[in-house]
């Protein structure tokens, strides 16, 4: 009997080697070299173009960036110091150094008292004590806020109107005296609800009562004895500004806002004006003009106008 005979198949398995500067591991090795490369020219770049404060705060974002985020901050301290303090203190490496000047420290010791003083002229002054619904107190880091408030059964001011109703004059005597004897000044502000006139905001609207309403406060407070001198703005905000933003139509809403300032607070809003005192305190007012290219209006030029 045969046998039958399957050929032997053999498999030779060769091994590929790379072919030297052919094969593709030293563009990996290349790529991380120029991504090195570029991150330490964006660094020196950093160095050279930027403040000390601003390298401090791209140091703490990338430290924890997720605190700035949720302290809605330019760095982790909220400080203008570069001092991880927030101070004069080097080594300071946890919270913040008490910054603060004995000035600021009186400042708002100062306005602490004024604040225990209202509170208990309300519960025993006969002006304020029937008024304690009306009537809201908060000390803030802008100053002593002092609201008076409307109700629907006691409006503080005839409706649509600029007129005072007689109580309110005689809130505006009582907190006088308190506020006359601290040198802070003030900022007074007109609110009104939501409900709009006729007219809309095209004619007299919100905007014009609120501001009405403020200066027709302001008045009533010089008349009760409080100094001239002592306001440092008086604004209407109409009804961008609610206590009750799910009802804007709300009695609520209509107030008036006396703000005693903090020093610091006093101090940030003369500075906003700045640029309008450096440009109006200007010398050279043609070069103003040019730079803002404005030219002077001629009477032919009003006559073509009005043609």
């Amino acid at each position: 009997m045969s046998k039958n005979k399957h050929p032997v198949i053999i498999v030779r398995k060769r091994k590929k080697h790379g072919h030297g500067h052919h094969g593709g591991s030293w563009k990996i090795a290349y790529a991380d070299f120029m991504t090195a490369m570029m991150a330490f020219f964006l660094v020196m770049w950093l160095i050279t173009s930027t403040t000390p404060q601003q390298r401090q705060s791209i140091a703490e974002y990338f430290q924890v960036p997720l605190k700035v985020a949720l302290s809605q901050g330019n760095q982790s301290s909220l400080s203008e110091s570069v001092i991880p303090g927030g101070g004069s203190d080097i080594v300071q490496k946890e919270g913040e150094v008490n910054r603060s000047t004995p000035r600021d420290n009186a400042d708002i010791k100062r306005l602490k008292r004024a604040r225990d003083r209202l509170t208990n002229m309300i519960q025993t002054d006969p002006r304020l004590n029937n008024f304690q619904s009306n009537l809201r107190m908060q000390l803030t880091e802008n100053g002593l806020l002092i609201q008076i408030i409307d109700s629907q059964d006691r409006p503080m001011f005839k409706l649509g109107s600029k007129e005072l109703e007689g109580y309110l004059k005689g809130i505006f005597e009582a907190l006088v005296p308190v506020i006359n004897q601290l040198p802070n000044r003030i900022s007074l502000t007109g609110h009104t609800d939501s409900i709009p006139y006729v007219h809309g905001d095209t004619g007299y609207s919100n905007w014009e009562l609120s501001a009405d309403r403020a200066n027709a406060s302001r008045r009533a407070l010089i008349a009760a004895g409080l100094g001239s001198n002592k306001f440092l703005r008086v604004i209407g905000t109409a009804d961008s500004m609610v206590l009750d933003n799910e009802a804007p139509d709300s009695p609520i809403n209509r107030r008036i806002s006396i703000l005693v300032l903090s020093q610091n607070k006093e101090k940030s809003l003369i500075s906003d004006d700045s640029l309008i005192e450096n440009i109006t305190g200007h010398g050279n007012i043609e070069q103003i003009k040019n730079e803002l290219k404005i030219t002077p209006q001629t009477n032919e030029g009003v006559a073509a106008l009005e043609n």
